[in-house]
């Protein structure tokens, strides 16, 4: 039987996956409080549907930074792809483009930016994390233009990794079949792994001056955070947890998220990232404030059950949860969603 929903996708991605794999895709840090609580967090939270309203006509498009996408429903940034299925990211970009939204390619993306680039037409960010070697630094983001991205993605909440103790147990180690292709050398199959940096709002002003393109921070969990962004004229905020994978104990991307949006006041764009399961979790994301949501593990389960049509078929599920939730909800557009429709239980 073909799956119904995202959670037929994980239960198949369980069996087709060595345990060590597939408790990196779905581990979180320590306790896994804040991985619970990410999903738990949406069930908090109750929705005002209004009746009597001509839902005859679903309108899901949208824009992210002036893209159009056909829904409010993005592919996040996740690195490794190649790990539960061989044709990686690749297979994941097609299924973006057939889907017609927008995926973000990671830095630790394991088929280089430009293969990536080359297998889809749909926009595509780039995911980065900022490193010692800036001059590694500035030449990624050179290749990363050259190719055609639309938007950078600086990820701000890793100054260092979590504490992630499934992998601690399993002894993870990226296979030898798996290379992290931004990395690798001209000269043979030798791949350099860079050190990252601890980055500051200093860094964020160097990005700025390396690169025209637009700056996304995402890790971004407070309104503090949010004023400063948006005071220094970062374009888009994601708000996300990385998963659970990094502080154990943050609240739940859901719940940072109205006062993110109350302190960005208008002036970025704020997403969503973390826990998005049902059309009905976007549909609450969306009347939070959040302009889109990105969509992980999902999409590793899509992924390593049927690779590209399987990828495609987890984000068309949302898609169709997401437009039967705003008819029963008695919605017509994504743009006209607003507060009113929430309310916490």
């Amino acid at each position: 039987m073909e799956p119904i929903n995202v959670f037929d996708y994980e239960t198949l991605a369980s069996e087709r996956l060595a345990p060590a794999i597939w408790d990196y895709c779905q581990g979180g840090s320590e306790d896994e409080v804040t991985l619970r609580a990410n999903r738990t967090a949406f069930e908090r939270i109750r929705l005002r549907p209004r009746m009597l309203r001509d839902v005859s006509a679903i309108d899901l498009q949208t824009t992210v930074l002036g893209l159009p996408v056909t829904m409010p429903v993005l592919v996040a940034p996740i690195g490794l792809h190649c790990l539960v299925h061989a044709d990686g990211e690749c297979a994941t970009a097609q299924a973006a483009n057939d889907a017609g939204t927008l995926m973000v390619a990671g830095t630790f993306a394991t088929r280089s930016l430009e293969e990536i680039a080359n297998a889809t037409h749909s926009p595509l960010w780039f995911q980065f994390y900022m490193y010692h070697d800036l001059q590694l630094a500035e030449k990624l983001l050179k290749r990363v233009e050259q190719a055609g991205y639309q938007a950078i993605v600086l990820t701000v909440d890793t100054p260092k990794l979590g504490r992630r103790e499934r992998d601690m147990r399993n002894a993870f180690t990226i296979p030898p079949s798996v290379r992290l292709a931004n990395f690798a050398r001209s000269d043979g199959d030798e791949v350099y792994i860079p050190s990252p940096s601890i980055i500051t709002w200093k860094t964020v002003d160097w990005l700025r001056s390396i690169t025209p393109l637009p700056i996304v921070l995402k890790g971004i969990l407070t309104a503090e955070d949010a004023t400063l962004a948006a005071t220094c004229g970062i374009d888009g905020i994601i708000v996300s947890n990385h998963g659970g994978r990094q502080l154990d104990g943050v609240m739940p991307a859901i719940e940072a998220l109205p006062e993110i949006v109350q302190a960005s006041a208008g002036r970025c764009e704020v997403y969503l990232d973390g826990g998005i399961r049902r059309g009905t979790d976007v549909l609450k994301a969306l009347a939070s404030g959040a302009r889109a949501v990105f969509v992980g593990r999902p999409i590793l389960w899509g992924l390593a059950v049927n690779g590209r049509e399987g990828v495609r078929h987890v984000l068309e599920l949302l898609r169709a949860e997401l437009a039967s939730a705003m008819v029963l909800a008695g919605c017509q557009t994504v743009a006209n969603l607003d507060s009113s429709l929430v309310r916490l239980f």
